[in-house]
């Protein structure tokens, strides 16, 4: 039986992916506000159609690290993926992006 469907875990999985998704197109986001960039922009640097980059950055929870390599690629950028402990009380907490932008991400 795989894993997706066992219960109360997968549904703890799909809302933790869901979340990583969000997170990671949030920091496309503000990566491309920085830059002075567009999405079309961004499309003709990964050689996508700007339909595709929509796709990518909808925040779906099927976002794939194939995806997010490409674009990492076309900015000509590393990503760096951190495990971390949560927060003593559980809470998630608003935190800014770090990059000037006025995006924010709930994080443990």
């Amino acid at each position: 039986m795989p894993w997706k469907s066992k219960g109360a875990k997968a549904e703890a999985a799909d809302h933790g992916g869901a979340r990583l998704a969000r997170q990671a197109t949030v920091e496309v986001a503000g990566l491309l506000g920085k830059r002075g960039m567009s999405r079309t922009d961004l499309a003709r640097l990964m050689d996508v159609s700007p339909g595709r980059v929509s796709q990518i950055l909808s925040g779906d929870e099927n976002l794939t690290l194939r995806s997010l390599a490409a674009v990492a690629d076309a900015l000509e950028l590393d990503i760096k993926i951190s495990f971390v402990e949560p927060k003593e009380d559980g809470a998630r907490r608003p935190r800014g992006l770090g990059d000037g932008s006025d995006a924010f991400v709930y994080a443990p």
